[in-house]
């Protein structure tokens, strides 16, 4: 049966390439002896505020529950969104005209590009990044521009590294700081260049951030901090990280009513709204819960102290990241020199020892060198995981 080239051109997920490793894995023998350990997605074991999942129940409860959503019905969270960017980045936001209800942030980057280009038009995104800022380019059928971010310059984007005829090519520019996967936090001046840039070359400027409250050292950035955001800006944010609600898909985006109005036109044909009783949990979590995720960052700052340490043991370096949830680990040199890249090291790993970790090119072409670690158990576990490594990672050295 025939199907689409934009297929072909998407290529295969890596979160899917990898859960179908998993899934071999599972059913092996091996996996009787050493049982798998999935550190590959940003699924944290951590508990959502308890007042959200009450308000959840008893919206679950109420008659109705199971009917669909329209954006007329999402009012109540957005105007729980607007006072949130009042309070936490001291904006002042339109509910109605600024604010859109997305399920999921990676809904609105892997959307946007839908609703601003034209096929053939240019967007740029970094590399590496988020696999959805690549595949809403492919889908709406536009030429990508790669911003490379490199270790030697602390993952910063350097934005001379484009000339001149090619900003002004681009309609589009997705980022993402803090930044997955290098787990980074990045800083503000990285944002009011690019929408310094935005600005001189009239191009739409996307800033995914559901990472925006889980800086475990300095402060995250905002493109709602940036002059410019309610002309050709757009920001998405989640409470999947923040809250740990990933799996009830609540985010939106915030930004320039014109983006906010088309985004909201393509969601419009694609998909409804979640369940009203889901988002009064969003609801309960912004308004009553609003510390959370302050209150998880001492877990994740010790998930990564402890693992970095255990992996230094085992002699394997790894930059210290400034956002909790991930580690961004060099391929070894020892796995370089066997010619071995970022694929072959997750998929031996897996088979050999059980763990199981995120191959960083599928984040871009940068990111061929790494692996992404996910700190989503306990730390005793993580500590255990690493040092299940030793036998097999002593006999490759």
């Amino acid at each position: 049966m025939q199907t689409s080239r934009r297929l072909e051109r998407l290529g295969s997920g890596v979160f899917d390439r990898n859960d179908r490793r998993k899934q071999l894995y599972r059913g092996s023998a091996a996996a009787k002896v050493r049982p798998l350990v999935d550190l590959s997605l940003g699924s944290t074991d951590l508990d959502p505020p308890p007042v959200a999942l009450e308000a959840m129940r008893l919206g679950l409860d109420r008659p109705g529950s199971a009917s669909y959503c329209l954006h007329a019905g999402t009012r109540p969270l957005r105007e729980a969104v607007a006072d949130w960017c009042d309070q936490r980045f001291g904006v002042g936001v339109d509910p109605d005209e600024e604010v859109l209800l997305l399920v999921g942030s990676q809904e609105g980057t892997a959307h946007l590009p839908l609703a601003v280009l034209n096929p053939g038009e240019s967007g740029l995104i970094l590399d590496p990044c988020y696999p959805s800022h690549r595949g809403g380019l492919l889908l709406a059928d536009a030429r990508i521009e790669r911003l490379p971010l490199r270790a030697e310059d602390h993952w910063r984007p350097r934005y001379d590294q484009l000339a001149d005829s090619v900003w002004d090519q681009l309609r589009l520019m997705v980022m993402g700081f803090p930044h997955n996967p290098t787990a980074q936090v990045g800083e503000q001046a990285w944002l009011d260049e690019g929408m310094a840039r935005a600005r001189r070359h009239d191009l739409v400027f996307a800033h995914d951030n559901p990472y925006v409250d889980l800086a475990l050292d300095g402060e995250a950035p905002a493109l709602l901090r940036c002059p410019g955001w309610r002309e050709r800006g757009i920001e998405f944010f989640s409470l999947s990280k923040g809250w740990c609600l990933g799996g009830y898909r609540l985010a939106c985006a915030v930004g320039a009513a014109p983006l906010i109005t088309a985004l909201r036109q393509l969601k419009g044909v694609i998909d409804f709204n979640q369940a009203l009783a889901l988002q009064e949990g969003a609801v309960a979590a912004l308004t009553k819960a609003p510390d959370w995720p302050r209150r998880i960052l001492p877990t994740y700052r010790e998930r990564r102290d402890r693992t970095l340490a255990a992996l230094a043991r085992l002699g394997w370096q790894a930059p210290n990241p400034s956002m909790a949830l991930y580690l961004w680990l060099p391929v070894p040199p020892w796995a370089q020199e066997r010619g071995w890249d970022d694929e072959q090291l997750a998929a031996t790993l897996l088979e050999q020892t059980g763990l199981a970790l995120t191959p960083g090119s599928g984040f871009g072409e940068a990111g061929c060198h790494w692996l992404r670690l996910a700190l989503v158990r306990p730390v005793d576990e993580l500590e255990a995981a690493v040092a299940r490594l030793k036998p097999w990672w002593q006999h490759q050295c």
